[in-house]
Parts: structure tokens; sequence; C-alpha cells
């Protein structure tokens, strides 16, 4: 149970929410202990799914939107969390389950905003697209998400990171025909068929992209393969997943395009797909955000939701405790005093209690 003790130190909350195991597509447990610490006397809720929403009502002239996922991916021998010294360890310390304790510790705390605020935790962040909580409530309640300006609170250090790279899964298939190993000259091998394939991807140079001083880097990697029958079989299939992370200024059907360039001569065929995001940093709302921040903004080398706010026209940025290197990594901790500066940071731009 998140108690009101829990939800006043953003430290503590942080591990409350990493000790509750909510690997993607299980997050129905800690989405209704956020649920139920939402229900405070200054808080609209709705749920939809396991995504949680939260608004004030106070009749403000700008709305803000602070986001973050409630899921994690697979546990790797680092749950529960754990302590030692500055640092919390623990699967989704960094991604992003520190950033969402901030938002809720607001939620939860900050009773007067000077501007009003809608609060989403939201499941399926870190599968397909599809499934993601916001892309869901974008297709089926998208007056949810108006507003002015939007954080997204994935990890970034403490700094803003502006847009994000698109992403894009495709499948790269080669055809052979069965036989007898022992007679393998009667088939054609699949697998070995697939070299070429493994060989553009070994030798594809990848582009740097700078775009209003943020530097994206694109990349191209095989991240699953399948084929094989039997061990006394030659494969006549062999199925690779390739994933490529595109900056922002290739939208989808560019990507896909390039794609179809790279494995000219093989069959290619879209799994997944979701959109990059601009910097947008000339944006008003933006710019003070950044000079709240401080530092100078960076690019967002992975997907955010930031791409779901710019494609219905809200500026949003990322912005978060944890160490992005660190996300999905069998080591993922995040920095104490991360979560305290950033806790009191946002604090601060929301404006204090009257």
């Amino acid at each position: 149970m998140l108690t009101d003790d829990l939800l006043a130190d953003p430290v503590a909350l942080t591990r409350a929410l990493v000790d509750i195991p909510s690997v993607s597509g299980d997050e129905r447990d800690i989405a209704d202990q956020v649920e139920a610490a939402l229900r405070k006397p200054h808080l609209t809720v709705t749920r939809f799914g396991n995504t949680v929403m939260a608004r004030t009502e106070l009749g403000r002239d700008t709305r803000v939107v602070l986001a973050g996922h409630l899921d994690t991916v697979p546990h790797a021998d680092n749950f529960p969390s754990r302590l030692d010294g500055d640092l919390m360890w623990g699967c989704g310390t960094s991604d992003m389950k520190s950033g969402t304790a901030i938002a809720l510790h607001l939620a939860a705390t900050l009773t007067e905003p000077i501007h009003d605020v809608t609060y989403f935790f939201y499941d399926c962040e870190e599968i397909e697209a599809e499934r993601n909580g916001l892309n869901v409530i974008a297709r089926e309640r998208p007056e949810w998400l108006a507003a002015d300006f939007a954080v997204l609170l994935e990890p970034t250090y403490g700094l803003v990171e502006a847009g994000c790279q698109g992403t894009m899964r495709v499948r790269v298939t080669t055809q052979g025909r069965r036989a007898h190993s022992a007679r393998s000259w009667l088939g054609v091998n699949a697998i070995h068929g697939m070299g070429e394939v493994l060989r553009r991807l070994e030798s594809y140079e990848p582009r740097t992209v700078v775009i209003d001083g943020c530097e994206y880097r694109e990349g191209l990697n095989a991240v699953m393969i399948s084929g094989g029958v039997a061990g006394n079989v030659v494969p006549d299939e062999c199925v690779v997943t390739v994933n490529f992370r595109f900056a922002p200024d290739r939208d989808e059907r560019a990507a896909l395009a390039h794609l179809h360039e790279v494995f000219a001569g093989f069959e290619v065929e879209l799994a997944d797909s979701a959109p990059g995001a601009m910097p947008g940093l000339t944006t008003p709302a933006v710019a003070d955000f950044i000079a709240m921040v401080g530092q100078q903004p960076r690019a967002k080398l992975g997907w955010t939701d930031v791409a779901r706010f710019a494609t219905l026209g809200v500026p949003a940025v990322n912005f978060g405790p944890g160490d992005p290197n660190l996300a999905h990594k069998r080591d993922e901790n995040v920095e104490i005093p991360k979560i305290i500066d950033g806790a009191a940071l946002l604090r601060n731009w929301l404006g204090k209690e009257k």
C-alpha cells in the first residue's frame, strides 16, 4: 500500500514502486495501488485499463502534463531493490520508476500548482507501440492528452533531452528448400542465405544528424534471429528481426523505404513502428522549462512518448532523474540525490502551494 508517508518522500516512494513487480503486461497491481494513492480531494481520477489519469481542475490559464510509465523490462536478478549509500539498485530504478515516483509524489502533495496539471501513469511502454497505454489513450480518449506542454519523466540524468528517435522493427526473411542434412545438396539452406543480410548489417554506417544543436545518432541492429527445423534437416526459412533507430528528420515512410534499400533482394516485413519527434526547442514553453533546468539540452537517443504528444501538436520534453545509459541493464540503479533534486526542481516549476 502506498501510504501518505511514502507519497511525501519521493525516494521512499521510488523504492516502493520498484518493489511492486510490473513487467510489461502485468501492471494491474501497481495500477491499482497508484489509483488508490491518487484518490485525493484536489484530483479527479480516471482509469482506462491499466492507465491511470489524475487531473487538477483549478481553472488555470495553462495545463501541463507529467507522465511516467509503470512497466519495466523483465527482471535480471535485480529484484527487489536494494540500497547502497547514495545508490538505489533494482529493475526500473532508472527506467523509469524514479521519474514516475516524482510525478506521483507531486500529484499527491502539490494541491495548488500555478498550472493545471494532468498526471499520467501508464502501461506497456516497453513493448510494441500498439499496446502502449498512451497510444491507447490517444486512440480512444484523445481529449485526455490536451495540454500546453508535457514532460515525460524518462531517464535523462537530470538534463532536458529533446525530441526522440523513431523506432522501427522489420523481419527480414530468407527462403530455402528442405532436405535431409545427409543429402544437403538436394536442398537450399536458408540460414546460410542469411549471411548476406548479416554482412550488410555489419558493414552498415549509420548517420549522425544535428537538429537544433542536438546530435541524433542512428542505429541498425539485428535483435533476434530464428530458423531451423531439426538437427538433421536443412532449414527452408530463416528470419532475422532488425531494429532501426532513426533520427527525427525521417518519418516512418522514409525509414521503411531506407530499410528496403538496405535489404534489397530480400523479403522485408514491417513488424512495429513509432515516429520520432523533432526537438522543438524554440517553442516558448520548452524554452522556459530549459531555462528553469539551467543546462544545455541534448538529443534523446531512444524512443519516448514525447512523439505521442508531438503528433498531437503538444510540445514535450524528456526530463527525469535516472541515467539513460543504465536503462534495461542488469546493474540498473539510480542516484538518490538525482531523485531529490528532480522533485525539487519540478515542484519549484509548478509553483509552491498557496
